[in-house]
């Protein structure tokens, strides 16, 4: 086993510090130049978009609206790897890690743009509501189907699997350090949620994160900001601190400048999946009258995520101090961070908050795997024996040890958005096109809608029609 540990930590090693860095960094940087910085010229209209009204089929149906796609994909965004990845990354990469997590997130916001954008782009209808993502703009708009079936079949594995044992993972440790409570009393309490949701379907799905998530994530980022209020006069410190250790200036952690940058941006990309594929399984499923509402509702997303919630995070931990080189296993630093500044019962309020921040993101992680797999096959007997194995990874993450789950999570991420980020840049040229005729509607004054007519190559897209074609 351990044989089998070392090699595989070597291959993460290796696609990490050769590959996918350059890759992500890259194509992040070509999508923002290329959309003529998106990401910030837009922000504004991320805000108005995000509370877009929800539509109606001609059945009178609501569609799932743009906050609920939001929601879907924040429920798997926001996590442990807000509490225990930065957590972690900060223990072994130093303060400047938090650096590399501001950075990949600002430059990923760009590639969670064009993958969402496109995501609803080559949606499809399925009954009263929408399905689509990675796999099928790899087939709809590459004319790919057996890439699109390879990727579903890895975001099945590594969302519905991987990373559902991660956080329930990062549960156990939290359970176990505040409470002592054993690991089997978790899997079993975690069994019994789980199968209770993830059996109500999409909709269950929605609704119990559109509740959950913002209620949170308020509270939790609440709480950090008093302790960051409480330490005011320190901030500046703080920051200068996480300057110079970004920049190797000054070395806090045992790994130095090397260490900030790889674990800021693992953890950043765990963390807001920006141009991972994941974000767009739920993006298409929103209702919105132009794809490009949906694209910037996800960027959104991402600065959500990572700039709020794990800034958050990454403050109340340097103000604790005592994180270099810290042994403790992620949440469980947090918790620590947390009791010191605000006394026994914040560690309580983090234990309960990983609880519900995990058991969300195995919600939204369950739900791409769900819609990659009817991707595939729309077959009632695979999708229960899915729903099955997924609650033994659930149960498996509670058992598992904290640097087996988080060594799978980096390999199939870096797998994963290597092959997503290949998919967006090849189709990139259709989400520019419809930016441009989102900014045009926009500067005439109307509120964007689109029609695919717009576009010289219309194959591949089977929604976006006038009422006129429908008819």
């Amino acid at each position: 086993m351990d044989f089998i540990y070392t090699i595989l930590n070597h291959f993460n090693d290796f696609i990490w510090t050769y590959i996918l860095i350059v890759v992500l960094i890259g194509v992040g940087l070509y999508f923002t130049f290329r959309t003529g910085f998106v990401q910030f010229r837009l922000l504004p209209e991320m805000f108005r978009t995000v509370f877009d009204k929800r539509s109606y089929d001609a059945s009178g149906t609501k569609g799932t609206s743009s906050f609920q796609a939001f929601a879907i994909s924040a429920a798997s965004r926001v996590g442990t790897g807000n509490m225990a990845g930065v957590a972690t990354a900060i223990a072994l990469g130093g303060p400047g890690a938090l650096f590399w997590m501001w950075l990949i997130a600002i430059i990923g916001a760009a590639s969670g743009f064009v993958e969402s954008t496109l995501a609803q782009l080559y949606k499809e209808k399925d009954n009263n509501q929408y399905r689509g993502g990675p796999a099928y703009y790899m087939e709809k708009g590459m004319n790919k189907r057996w890439l699109g079936i390879i990727f579903a079949i890895m975001i099945t594995f590594t969302y519905g699997f991987v990373f559902s044992s991660v956080q329930s993972n990062t549960i156990s440790i939290a359970f176990d350090s505040q409470f002592n409570v054993r690991p089997i009393w978790i899997a079993i309490i975690l069994t019994i949620l789980t199968a209770a949701v993830i059996f109500g379907g999409l909709k269950s799905i929605a609704n119990v994160s559109q509740i959950i998530v913002p209620f949170m994530a308020i509270i939790y980022v609440g709480l950090a900001l008093i302790i960051v209020i409480l330490n005011i006069t320190a901030i500046p410190d703080m920051f200068v601190l996480i300057f110079e250790n970004a920049f190797g200036i000054r070395e806090v952690a045992g790994g130095g400048f090397g260490a900030a940058i790889m674990l800021g941006i693992r953890r950043g990309l765990f963390s807001n999946e920006a141009g991972m594929g994941a974000a767009p399984n739920a993006a298409a499923t929103a209702d919105v009258s132009h794809p490009v509402k949906q694209g910037l509702v996800q960027a959104l997303g991402v600065f959500f995520d990572t700039l709020l919630v794990c800034t958050a995070t990454g403050l109340v931990i340097l103000s604790a101090g005592g994180f270099a080189g810290s042994d403790a296993d992620g949440i469980a630093l947090t918790q620590t961070a947390f009791t010191q500044m605000l006394g026994g019962w914040a560690g309580i309020f983090i234990a309960i908050s990983v609880f519900l921040f995990a058991f969300t993101s195995i919600l939204g992680n369950y739900y791409y795997g769900e819609n990659n797999l009817a991707y595939i096959k729309n077959s009632k007997v695979l999708i229960f024996l899915y729903r099955i194995a997924a609650i033994l990874m659930v149960i498996f993450g509670t058992f598992a040890s904290f640097d087996l789950v988080w060594l799978l999570a980096d390999i199939f991420m870096a797998l994963l958005a290597l092959l997503n980020l290949f998919a967006i840049t090849a189709l990139f040229k259709k989400a520019n096109i419809l930016l441009k005729d989102y900014m045009k509607q926009r500067k005439e004054g109307k509120d964007p809608v689109f029609y695919k007519d717009i576009l010289d190559d219309q194959s591949g897209i089977e929604c976006w029609e006038r009422e006129t074609e429908k008819n």
